[in-house]
């Protein structure tokens, strides 16, 4: 038998590959099998879920002009609407980032009798419809109601009022910022606020410096989450708020009373004006949690 000699170029030539070979097989290699499939399905999804009926909602309300958008927009009754929606969903979140951050930091940090139960009732807000929560929070701060009437002595009115509106509000967005903090106080390094206390660290100290850095992007998105649920609320504001005109009417409502007053291109209108200014501000949320992030 003959031996079949390779010569060293041809040796070279069979254990080397071009550079941008190895590299396309290295990428290749990297990502995760099934990739365009899942990236496929995931674009058709969000494509017919979210893309296409909001294309079409700006698509409708391009063919108004700038000018129809104006005069869609621009009446008093309008800017109270959107400035009431906007406004009292700002408020409402920042009453439970604050309050909803003490509520998570005692489910987590502490045991007390009665705690499951109170804890599946931060979940009610979830569970119940729209129109009984509504219905509830009217029966109860009403002029009459148990809440509503010692108020009343005092000359605070909620329902029938914004307060009302922010009310319902609070109820409805609470359990985002409670659910979103919890798995992260739960995380959280207990030995660092030791530590801090070992070191001479006051309580006030702790709290600035080693446990708000630690919460302080999930209270942003739990925030961001309470906004978004409170902006865009229906069912549980319509009955506490009494729908007065330039008073306690909310933007969603004013949609609904275009659309049954056949008025599309203002429904259109409100509904890209509402739209528009949730993206922004749920932008600028996520950018500032994102340099939050960074800088940590």
């Amino acid at each position: 038998m003959s031996a079949v000699v390779l010569s060293p170029a041809s040796a070279d030539m069979s254990t080397t590959r071009p550079p941008r070979t190895v590299a396309r097989a290295r990428s290749s290699r990297a990502v995760l099998p099934g990739f365009s499939l899942s990236f496929g399905f995931t674009l058709t999804w969000l494509s017919l879920l979210v893309l296409i009926p909001l294309a079409a909602l700006f698509a409708r309300a391009a063919g108004l002009g700038l000018e129809g958008l104006w005069h869609e927009l621009a009446s008093a009754r309008v800017m109270h609407a959107l400035g009431l929606s906007f406004c009292g969903a700002l408020a409402a979140a920042a009453i439970n980032a604050v309050f909803g951050s003490l509520i998570a930091w005692t489910f987590v940090r502490y045991d007390f009798p009665g705690k499951p139960a109170f804890h599946a009732m931060i979940d009610l807000p979830f569970a119940l419809p729209t129109a009984v929560a509504g219905i509830a929070l009217t029966a109860l701060y009403s002029e009459h109601g148990w809440l509503g009437a010692p108020l009343a002595q005092l000359g605070i009115q909620v329902a029938y009022t914004p307060l009302g509106v922010i009310v319902a509000m609070v109820f409805i967005s609470l359990p985002f910022v409670v659910r979103t903090l919890e798995p992260v106080l739960e995380e959280a390094e207990k030995q660092l606020e030791e530590v801090a206390a070992t070191l001479g660290a006051t309580r006030r100290q702790t709290i600035v410096h080693i446990i708000f850095p630690t919460v302080l992007p999930a209270l942003l998105t739990g925030t961001a989450l309470a906004f978004a649920r409170a902006v865009g609320e229906y069912g549980s504001i319509i009955f506490i708020a009494g729908n007065l005109q330039n008073v306690s009417e909310i933007a969603p409502l004013l949609i609904m009373i275009r659309l049954d007053e056949f008025n599309y291109a203002g429904a259109t209108a409100l509904a890209c004006a509402m739209l528009v200014m949730s993206f922004v501000i749920l932008l600028a949320i996520n950018l500032l949690q994102a340099w939050n992030r960074h800088r940590g």
